[in-house]
């Protein structure tokens, strides 16, 4: 159930407002933190705006139950923007970037955090079978699949060979 892989994640005080969303609904595909602003939750093409304001406070709490209290060990992962947890969920973070020779050694005072969930779409790849599989020699297409977060019905598939 998506509670109990992703509510470990956030503070008692953030799982009381979004308990009861992640306990009805399967359709959650981001949760979106923001210091001083209200969490937002996308689904199903829709966003909703909770009343809960997030303090910076809650940011810190957050990182640190999603780095299991380490955060040094996750700093690489937290240098490329994201991290990903158990099921494949992935965080973005966002704050100031320290940079050194044009890379980024360091995301600090984040200030936003958002929750991409990880989720099976059933025959999400049917239209496009035909354009990776090569039937005649029972083969497979080499093929690099690229979209937007979220868009699944774009019909402009093109294969290059």
């Amino acid at each position: 159930m998506l509670n109990i892989k992703i509510s470990k994640f956030f503070p008692e005080e953030i799982n009381l407002v979004l308990n009861d969303y992640l306990k009805k609904n399967n359709s959650i595909e981001e949760i979106r933190l923001r210091a001083d602003k209200p969490i937002q939750i996308k689904f199903n093409n829709n966003e909703i705006i909770l009343n809960k304001i997030i303090s910076q406070e809650e940011i810190l709490k957050t990182m640190q139950y999603i780095c299991d209290n380490s955060i040094y060990a996750y700093q690489n992962e937290i240098c490329n923007g994201f991290i990903t947890v158990k099921g494949g969920h992935r965080v973005g973070i966002t704050g100031n970037c320290v940079i050194e020779n044009n890379k980024v050694i360091n995301i600090c005072y984040i200030s936003s955090i958002n929750f991409r969930i990880a989720k099976q779409i059933l025959e999400c790849s049917n239209k496009i079978l035909k354009y990776v599989i090569d039937l005649q020699n029972n083969s497979i297409y080499n093929t690099l699949i690229v979209s937007p977060p979220g868009e699944r019905e774009n019909n402009n598939f093109k294969r290059f060979n």
